[in-house]
């Protein structure tokens, strides 16, 4: 029988059965040839090129082997890494994204017999965290990335430093609530009843530091004061109202200071990571393929604050990717963004203008208690709302 005319219903047919995965009794490791019926996988083997491929492989069969099993891991352990990242997960769901690439290297032609053999190796070797279950065998990968590992030592590191700064400043309030408390303990007043033995007298009062007395003074006294004591008590009453001003002043700087503490930490406080639900970001890393690369795609999730769960714009995939392989994205004028770091962070705003020269764009803060200010801002901070 002829072969099918191009484009031929007979053609077409074949064509799509030979694009999806078929039965793995009829693949040929050896030669990477699937085959798609009995009779086909038989001609196979009778084969010339087939022939010479069993006397190659006959002469080193272990290096064949090893070659398919190192071959088999690698991809394996790549896609738990990539697809699943340290998460606990079913063996048999992982082996059946694995398969499901018509192009992958078959368990047959490797060391191990069965999955679980495979599964029991890796945790034997120290790739993953393996446990069984009544549901079968769960694996979790082990990452041992140098990168990884520097990124959690920052992070320990950066909790560290949080937690010393917020002793520092419990202990500055604290110091400030006690000299507070010894300033009023110090401040001690006496009342005094206020007594006029004659209605024709005058009453004088004195104001000084030391200890009050009586207000009331003899006839005598009083008679022979004049002017000259009325203005030195006005005077020393001037000077009781400064200094009582000065101390209400000193008492509310302390408060002003550990405010404006507060607020210059928040304007000068910068993070290591950036990524925020809801905003456009590009893809910059060229191993999830060209068909990423420098495309848009919008975080759904962050994981773990380096993290995102991003959908792409184009295809509508949903990939797993660290910052490190991300970029803002800046809109047009006129286009709402979100700050993504600095004093401002998380607050939703309009950006008006960009300055090249500078790397730096405007924007409006259209949210937050500072609705309706405009601040200078790097590129790296704002990123394009959804």
């Amino acid at each position: 029988m002829g072969k099918a005319e191009f484009l031929s219903p007979k053609a077409i047919g074949n064509r799509i059965k030979s694009k999806g995965l078929q039965k793995l009794r009829w693949y040929c490791q050896m030669c990477q040839k699937q085959c798609r019926d009995e009779n086909g996988f038989k001609c196979h083997c009778m084969a010339e090129s087939h022939q010479r491929q069993l006397l190659l492989a006959s002469e080193n069969p272990d290096q064949f082997m090893d070659y398919f099993s190192e071959e088999f891991k690698n991809e394996f352990l790549e896609l738990i890494r990539r697809r699943f990242g340290t998460k606990r997960v079913h063996n048999n769901i992982v082996y059946n994204e694995y398969i499901s690439d018509r192009e992958h290297v078959h368990m047959n032609s490797t060391q191990w017999e069965t999955l679980t053999d495979f599964t029991k190796w890796l945790g034997k070797e120290g790739y993953c965290k393996v446990d069984e279950t009544p549901k079968g065998w769960y694996i979790q990968y082990i990452d041992r990335d140098p990168e990884t590992i520097a990124r959690q030592q920052e992070l320990e590191k950066k909790k560290k430093q949080d937690l010393d700064d917020e002793e520092r400043s419990a202990k500055f309030i604290e110091e400030q609530v006690r000299k507070g408390k010894e300033g009023k303990e110090g401040e001690t007043s006496f009342f005094t009843e206020l007594k006029r033995e004659n209605e024709e007298e005058k009453v004088a009062f004195s104001l000084s530091k030391g200890p009050s007395t009586s207000a009331a003074t003899s006839a005598k006294s009083s008679t022979s004061l004049g002017p000259s004591a009325l203005q030195a008590a006005s005077v020393k009453r001037k000077e009781a109202s400064h200094s009582s001003e000065s101390k209400e002043k000193k008492k509310k700087s302390a408060l002003d200071e550990i405010i404006e503490m507060e607020e210059q930490k928040k304007k000068t406080s910068r993070t290591d990571y950036w990524l925020h639900p809801n905003i456009v970001v590009k893809v910059l890393t060229k191993r999830l393929g060209d068909n990423y690369y420098k495309k848009k795609g919008l975080i759904k999730d962050v994981q773990e604050k380096y993290t995102a769960i991003i959908k792409m714009v184009d295809s509508g995939d949903k990939l797993k990717i660290d910052q490190a392989h991300l970029e803002t994205v800046i809109p047009a004028p006129g286009k709402r963004v979100l700050v993504l770091n600095g004093g401002f962070r998380g607050s939703e705003a309009v950006l008006d203008s960009i300055d090249e020269k500078k790397f730096t764009a405007l924007i409006t803060l259209d949210s937050g208690r500072l609705k309706g200010r405009k601040v200078d801002v790097p590129y790296e901070d704002i990123s394009k709302l959804a």
